[in-house]
């Protein structure tokens, strides 16, 4: 890419930053090597490189496309023809093509946000709907970016300690007494005090083996949404070995997170041994407290290539430390009976079966969470 694009790219993000989005300095320099690659006499280039690497939320979008507007195609403010456009016929219906769906200020939202909106809701009520395995790649990613804006509500407990309370709990004697006595023991208003709550540690084991090659992507991104919700979340993977990906899911960016998580898991789409990781997730961190008091999700279909015995006893020592342990099954309905040995073994200690097929089963998850 020549050298004065690259100052062309640096006072567009300027002009975004100007405008209240927010851009930072590796923002930037991701849009520069976005664009390296790519044709920068291309209004359409221009537009999706920039629109995929500056803009982090759905409401800088309209910002976005205006400022896009007036920067490139001068139009409004800027006037500053800063892009000189293309005059083949190609790079004229490009720039129609482009400026067509973009929201200037000419139109109102009022004029086609209900018939876009309904669309909408009916596309993503159908989503919710279809199995991980079933959906094409776009459908996927329309299925992830849903994902990544779910609200989850981690579960909360009780603790000991208390907090002022505006009234209808236990009387709070000691400020009682002590505004009594500076009344010279004349009675005065009651005081009352509630317990503190606390979030529950919420961690989440998901099962990356060949087996459930067609969920664990979106099952992970179900994990990178539940890390950001929360502050208490573990998240592990699991086929042959237990893999802690807590860190690598730290990332802002969804796409950066699962990629770094991929790499740390060195038996993603192999063999599957239940038993023998959470095993050794009870003996490393389990008993060393990470799970006390929490809910502990298992994502995964139950094909166990190991013995049963040793799932079953992970499990039961899994269930002495933990609050609930709730386990999601793609393929198998809440309501069915165990159809594996696996599923077999580790039944008896399941709280809440749920199944993890599709969107609309991971948001009765968030439900079932909030009850938790």
């Amino acid at each position: 890419m020549p050298d004065p694009f690259t100052g062309l790219l640096v006072g567009f993000a300027r002009a975004l930053r100007a405008a209240g989005l927010t851009v930072g300095t590796g923002d930037m320099l991701t849009y520069c090597s976005a664009m390296r690659p790519l044709d920068p006499s291309d209004l359409t280039d221009l537009y999706w490189a920039g629109r995929v690497t500056l803009v982090n939320r759905r409401e800088d979008i309209g910002v976005y496309d205006r400022v896009f507007r007036r920067y490139f195609l001068d139009d409004g403010e800027l006037g500053s023809g800063a892009l000189t456009l293309p005059t083949s016929a190609s790079g004229s219906a490009i720039a129609a093509e482009l400026v067509q769906p973009l929201s200037g200020p000419e139109q109102t939202e009022d004029e086609e946000q209900p018939t876009v909106l309904g669309l909408l809701a009916s596309d993503v009520n159908a989503l919710k709907h279809r199995s991980f395995a079933a959906c094409t790649p776009a459908e996927l990613a329309a299925l992830r970016r849903i994902m990544a804006r779910m609200r989850l509500t981690p579960p909360v407990r009780r603790t000991r300690r208390t907090r002022t309370a505006p009234s209808g709990c236990a009387l709070d004697m000691r400020a009682m007494i002590r505004r009594s006595m500076r009344a010279h023991g004349e009675p005065g208003e009651l005081f009352f005090r509630q317990r503190r709550t606390r979030p529950r540690p919420l961690i989440l084991i998901l099962d990356v083996s060949g087996s459930m090659a067609d969920y664990s992507r979106n099952l992970l991104q179900f994990a990178h949404t539940a890390r950001h919700a929360a502050a208490r979340v573990e998240v592990f993977c699991f086929g042959t070995r237990l893999t802690r990906v807590t860190r690598a899911l730290s990332h802002r960016r969804p796409d950066m997170a699962l990629t770094a998580a991929g790499e740390l898991v060195t038996d993603w789409e192999g063999g599957t041994r239940i038993g023998e990781s959470l095993r050794t997730f009870v003996h490393r961190w389990g008993r060393a407290g990470l799970c006390r008091g929490g809910v502990v999700i298992i994502c995964s279909d139950g094909l166990d290539r190991g013995d049963p015995e040793v799932l079953a006893t992970a499990m039961e020592r899994l269930s002495r430390l933990c609050y609930r342990i709730v386990w999601l099954n793609p393929h198998q309905s809440s309501s069915s009976l165990p159809s594996t040995l696996g599923m077999m073994a580790a039944a008896p200690h399941i709280d809440l079966l749920l199944s993890g097929h599709d969107l609309a089963s991971l948001e009765r998850l968030a439900e079932a969470l909030e009850v938790a």
